[in-house]
C-alpha cells in the first residue's frame, strides 16, 4: 500500500511540471540571386549593340562601293566623271531587327525585336570631302522567358559621320551619341516588381576602304576599328515579392573588322541597279565589364558583366534602285553571328539629292 503511494505521488509530480518551451525557429533571410536581374544585363547588352549598329551604318554610308562609284561618277555607267554630283543628301530608314542570346553562365537567355527609324542630312563640303548628321529613334522589347522577366528600351542616337576620298581610297569616321530609358519587370509570384532606369552610349569607329572595279562589278577591302561605351543606371524595384535593388553598369568594347564587299550595277532605262554583298571577321580585342551589386535587404552578391565572344562575323547584302541621280531607293540585310548571340537587320530606305 505505501509503495501505491508513493508512485501514485512521483505520477502526480510529473503531471504537474511544466512542458519545456520549444525554441522558434529563426526565418532565413532571403538572399538575391544573379538570375534576378537577367533583364538588367540584357538592356545593357542591346544598347551597347545598338551603338555598334549604328556606328557601322553611319561608317558603311561612307565606304559602300554604289556611294563611292556615284560620288565618282554620279552618271553612272557611260557618263562622264566631269558631270557634277549633286551637293546636298538627306536620307530617312525603317528598320527591324531580331536578336537572340543563349545561355552564359548565370545568364539564361533573352530574345530581343527592335523596331526603329533613321533621319539624316549630308553635304559635300570639299571636292572629295563629305559629311552628315543622322538621327535614329528606336524601341526594343526584350523578353527572357526562363527568368520570367521582360524589359523594354526607347533609345535615341545622334550620329556623324565624314568621309575623304583619295583616287580609290576612301577614309571614314563616325561618332554616335546615346540616351535611353529602360523599364523591368520580373514575374515573382506574388505579383510584378518593376524598375525603371536611364541608358547612355557613346561610340567612335574609323574606317579604310580601297576601291576596285572592273566594267559594272567592283571589289572594295575594308577594315575598321570600332569603340563603344554604354551605360545602364542603378535600379530599386517597386512591387511583388522581395523587389531589389542593383549598381549601376558599365560595358566598353573595342573591336577590329576586316572583310570585303562584292558588287555589281546595271543600268536600264535610264535606271541603276545595284546589288552587293559583304562579309567581315570580328576579333573584339577588348572587352570591360564593372560587376553589378545586386541587394536584397541586408543580404547583397556581386555579379560580372557578360560580353561577346572574343570572335565573330558579319555578313550582309544590298539592293538598290536609282530611279535618277537625285533619288534612290534601297533595301539591306545585316546579320552578326557570335558564339552565342545571333542577330538579323532587315532596312528600307528612300536617299534624295539635290
Amino acid at each position: 500500500m505505501a509503495l501505491l503511494l508513493a508512485v501514485a505521488t512521483v505520477s502526480q509530480a510529473q503531471a504537474q511540471s511544466p512542458s519545456p518551451t520549444p525554441t522558434p525557429t529563426p526565418t532565413p533571410t532571403p538572399s538575391p540571386t544573379p538570375t534576378v536581374i537577367n533583364s538588367n544585363f540584357s538592356a545593357g547588352s542591346t544598347v551597347t549593340n545598338l551603338g555598334s549598329n549604328f556606328l557601322e551604318r553611319l561608317g558603311n554610308k561612307a565606304t559602300s562601293g554604289f556611294d563611292k562609284a556615284m560620288r565618282s561618277n554620279p552618271g553612272g555607267g557611260g557618263a562622264s566623271e566631269s558631270t557634277e554630283a549633286p551637293r546636298f543628301r538627306s536620307w530617312a530608314e525603317g528598320y527591324g531587327l531580331t536578336a537572340t542570346t543563349g545561355p552564359l553562365g548565370y545568364f539564361v537567355g533573352d530574345r530581343r525585336r527592335t523596331y526603329g527609324g533613321v533621319v539624316g542630312v549630308g553635304a559635300r563640303v570639299a571636292p572629295g570631302v563629305n559629311v552628315g548628321f543622322s538621327v535614329d529613334q528606336s524601341h526594343t522589347a526584350i523578353d527572357i522567358p526562363l527568368a520570367l522577366q521582360s524589359a523594354t528600351l526607347d533609345l535615341t542616337q545622334f550620329g556623324f559621320n565624314a568621309s575623304v576620298d583619295k583616287g580609290p581610297w576612301t577614309w571614314a569616321v563616325a561618332l554616335v551619341h546615346g540616351f535611353g530609358k529602360v523599364n523591368s519587370s520580373r514575374d515573382t509570384g506574388f505579383g510584378f516588381a518593376t524598375a525603371g532606369y536611364n541608358a547612355r552610349l557613346g561610340g567612335a569607329l574609323t574606317e579604310l576602304s580601297y576601291y576596285w572595279s572592273s566594267d559594272q562589278s567592283r571589289i572594295v577591302p575594308k577594315v575598321a576599328f570600332e569603340y563603344v561605351r554604354a551605360s545602364t543606371g542603378s535600379l530599386q524595384e517597386t512591387g511583388g515579392l522581395d523587389p531589389v535593388m542593383a549598381t549601376g553598369a558599365t560595358a566598353e568594347r573595342a573591336r577590329i573588322l576586316i572583310g570585303a564587299e562584292v558588287g555589281r550595277y546595271w543600268i536600264f532605262d535610264q535606271k541603276i541597279f545595284d546589288v552587293s554583298a559583304y562579309g567581315k571577321f570580328v576579333d573584339n580585342v577588348a572587352q570591360n565589364f564593372n560587376s553589378v551589386t545586386v541587394s536584397l535587404g541586408a543580404q547583397s552578391v556581386v555579379v560580372q558583366g557578360i560580353g561577346e565572344s572574343r570572335y565573330g562575323a558579319d555578313a550582309g547584302a544590298s539592293a538598290s534602285l536609282s530611279l535618277s541621280n537625285t533619288a534612290r531607293l534601297y533595301l539591306n540585310y545585316d546579320a552578326k553571328y557570335r558564339a552565342a548571340m545571333r542577330s538579323h537587320q532587315g532596312t528600307l530606305g528612300l536617299e534624295l539629292k539635290w
